[in-house]
């Protein structure tokens, strides 16, 4: 684990309660959780948030404004995520696969735009939620 020694005190205490959170964190959750540790500006966790994105040690979930750790240890880094969210327990899944990735890296519009990163949301209900409502 060479890349977490690289990380900033606040980065680490960061990507810590990511890890260890159960669902998606939004910022100000994170701000919350950290204040004990000495960190009580937003912009102090934005900025360790925006590093870490960078790193690929965490992804953003843009239709919940909220981040979860990365579970993928061959992960495109920040670039391209696609992640499955089940709309009744809110449960986010990262979705990997090398198929989707491959299609998407060469995937452009039909003006011709290239895309440099994607991050693509995929809602359903997840196993559990559909045995639920049968």
């Amino acid at each position: 684990m060479a890349q977490a020694q690289t990380l900033s005190r606040n980065q680490q205490i960061v990507l810590d309660i990511i890890e260890k959170a159960k669902s998606p964190l939004k910022a100000y959750s994170i701000l919350f959780n950290v204040q004990k540790k000495g960190i009580n500006a937003p912009q102090q966790i934005y900025r360790a948030l925006d590093k870490l994105i960078e790193m690929g040690k965490i992804h953003k979930i843009e239709s919940k404004n909220a981040f979860v750790a990365c579970r993928s240890s061959d992960c495109e880094i920040s670039k391209a995520t696609a992640f499955s969210i089940c709309e009744s327990c809110e449960m986010v899944d990262e979705i990997s696969d090398t198929k989707l990735s491959k299609y998407l890296s060469n995937f452009s519009d039909k003006k011709g735009t290239k895309f440099k990163r994607f991050n693509l949301e995929f809602f359903g209900l997840c196993k559990k939620c559909k045995i639920e409502t049968k």
